[in-house]
């Protein structure tokens, strides 16, 4: 017969649980704790029907306290509703764009974009019957004619990448909405610090993280953030697709999203200097960046950003071996497949972000062989821009 002791247990048993502190909480620690756990204690039924009540901790695939905490940050910082934070960028965008889908829909996507954004489109929904028109986004005419009846997403970027065009946020907004369609914009590239997509009419607007917004280059992840009524239904798919971040990789981003404002500002600065010292030089044959007075949307980047961004491209003849040497002779910017750290880093979207596209493709969006993406860091600027001369020196004279 079952005996009621005192709770004198043995190791083995008492090892299970020693050192748990959860209910002496240390208060008020300076940085946030990092929640480590699959899943939280409750205490009987009745807590457990409170947290759901209340949106509390029982499962980390539903909610975690370092998740949630980058929640509050992100739609703060994005002037949002509510938002969801993802496993990736990647993750962020098709959680976004398939929890406003079904089966028949049409969407109508800006044809420059991220490659792996274009295969989501092309290469998964259109199997399950979600049929993609992808146009200039930078013409509303075109973005207008390519409207049916049953188009229900607009999809762009701030600035798109790599080829840095610039889309009128508020017209497309309005092209949307006059037709029952979501609009969903990417802001990985400019960020809350220098532009916010929803103030100008966007409903949900997704980034990846794991760029400018951590800054490190040291965690994957992504956020989707808008209306409470989108962002729920993306929360509930995202719950049954475990599309959700670690705890550790939402309190690396929560961490480099302290200091945001002070890199982009330096990393702006270093764009545009860059930017307009490779325009002069004669081995560049063209560099993309809202700065610059012959850009085509160089007004419509004023109205619509707070700086210009650290993003680029740069054009150089199409000449491997020079490529190389140019690569080789930088001192301390250097080839990353990532960008918005705090350190410059250079990739070739041929080859990167633009693999799987076909070369017919690419050329229709100015991809050609010799483009180069730059990510400026933080470095002094007039190191930067003298690496960067010095290299091409080196590598075409």
């Amino acid at each position: 017969m079952f005996k009621v002791t005192e709770k004198n247990f043995k190791f083995g048993t008492d090892v299970l649980s020693k050192g748990i502190y959860i209910n002496e909480p240390a208060t008020n620690p300076e940085a946030t704790p990092i929640y480590m756990t699959t899943a939280f204690n409750v205490e009987d039924l009745d807590d457990l029907q409170k947290r759901y009540d209340e949106h509390g901790f029982c499962y980390n695939r539903n909610r975690n306290p370092n998740r949630s905490a980058l929640v509050e940050l992100m739609s703060y910082a994005e002037h949002g509703e509510d938002s969801i934070i993802c496993s990736s960028g990647m993750a962020a965008i098709s959680t976004a764009i398939i929890s406003n889908l079904k089966q028949g829909d049409h969407i109508v996507s800006d044809m420059t974009l991220y490659g792996e954004t274009i295969d989501i489109f092309t290469r998964v929904l259109e199997h399950f019957g979600v049929e993609t028109t992808f146009v200039d986004f930078t013409d509303t005419e075109c973005i207008k004619a390519a409207i049916q009846p049953n188009t229900r997403i607009l999809y762009t970027e701030t600035v798109s990448n790599p080829m840095i065009t610039v889309p009128n946020l508020k017209e497309i907004a309005d092209i949307a909405h006059n037709n029952n369609a979501i609009f969903i914009v990417d802001n990985t590239f400019m960020t809350c610090v220098q532009c916010r997509p929803l103030d100008f009419g966007a409903d949900i607007v997704v980034n990846s993280l794991t760029k400018f917004a951590n800054g490190h280059s040291d965690a994957v992840c992504g956020s989707a953030t808008g209306k409470m009524s989108l962002i729920k239904k993306a929360y509930e798919l995202q719950v049954l697709l475990g599309t959700q971040a670690d705890p550790f990789s939402c309190w690396l981003v929560q961490r480099g999203f302290r200091t945001i404002e002070l890199r982009l500002k330096q990393q702006a600065k270093n764009g545009e200097a860059l930017a307009k010292a490779l325009e002069k030089s004669p081995y560049v044959l063209k560099v993309n960046h809202p700065s610059l007075i012959n850009h085509p949307q160089h007004k419509l980047a004023m109205e619509q950003f707070n700086g210009f961004g650290g993003m680029l491209s740069v054009e150089l003849p199409e000449d491997r071996d020079k490529m190389n040497k140019f690569m080789r002779s930088l001192s301390f910017a250097h080839y990353a497949m990532t960008l918005g750290g705090y350190r410059t880093t250079l990739s070739y979207p041929v080859m990167s972000s633009h693999y799987d596209v076909p070369k017919e493709e690419r050329l229709k969006m100015g991809i050609t062989d010799g483009l180069l993406r730059v990510s400026c860091g933080i470095e002094d600027t007039d190191d930067l821009v003298n690496d960067f001369l010095n290299a091409l020196e080196i590598a075409y004279k």
